[in-house]
């Protein structure tokens, strides 16, 4: 049985701006300026806590973490429920997946509220037969533990998974898995970091050359399923 498992920020949809602006006003409220969306992109594809374990102390912020969370969350929800785009040819992805009956998971780095409302936001709930935030396992990306346990959630081989990804510590997270990936790198500057590199399938141009029939042929492993 093949299963496909997604991430959810930048690659189904284009939440970035949305965690970057929720970033901005959480470390403003502790006296932090200057955080602009170059030093954000440095932490795509890496879940919320440890961005903001690594922030607190680049910034030497004495609250607690879980305060920093609290307030990110909550800045990010507002946010997502106003305004959250799904990329086009994702949305055709996974309708088409989703009418072929395959088993189809959610594994991110956000928390499972951000999660749900951005899924619910843009219509895709009801794609998805699992959802797992890194706040439910050990580690967050790039170790490999969202993708296995959405794999054993969905009652899949891990080997016979295809994870999308958008960001290298994601690619790295499924070559750990066992899983095939298609790469879609949402920063154009990452398309030859080595995790994607050994990506199965890699759409260097990031959304603007991904297309679901080509990422649909290569989950079913071949040439012109899509049609």
């Amino acid at each position: 049985m093949t299963a496909v498992v997604f991430d959810l920020d930048g690659t189904l949809v284009d939440s970035e701006p949305n965690y970057y602006e929720a970033g901005r006003r959480v470390l403003a409220a502790y006296g932090v300026t200057g955080f602009d969306w170059e030093r954000h992109t440095d932490f795509i594809g890496i879940g919320t806590r440890e961005t903001l374990q690594a922030l607190k102390a680049e910034y030497g912020i004495d609250a607690p973490l879980e305060e920093l969370l609290a307030g990110k969350n909550r800045h990010y929800l507002e946010l997502a429920r106003a305004t959250t785009e799904v990329f086009p040819e994702m949305r055709l992805l996974v309708e088409r997946l989703h009418a072929d009956g395959v088993p189809m998971a959610v594994a991110s780095g956000s928390s499972r509220a951000a999660i749900e409302a951005v899924l619910a936001g843009t219509g895709l709930s009801g794609y998805f037969r699992v959802l797992v935030s890194a706040e439910e396992v050990p580690h967050g990306k790039p170790e490999p533990d969202v993708f296995l346990e959405a794999a054993r959630r969905l009652g899949a081989d891990p080997a016979e998974c295809v994870v999308v990804e958008d960001a290298p510590p994601g690619a790295e997270a499924a070559h750990a898995a066992g899983m095939r990936c298609v790469a879609v790198p949402y920063v154009p500057a990452t398309a030859d970091a080595p995790a994607f590199r050994r990506a199965g399938l890699l759409f260097p141009g990031g959304q603007s050359t991904f297309r679901a029939s080509e990422a649909y042929d290569f989950v079913l492993g071949r040439a012109g399923a899509w049609g």
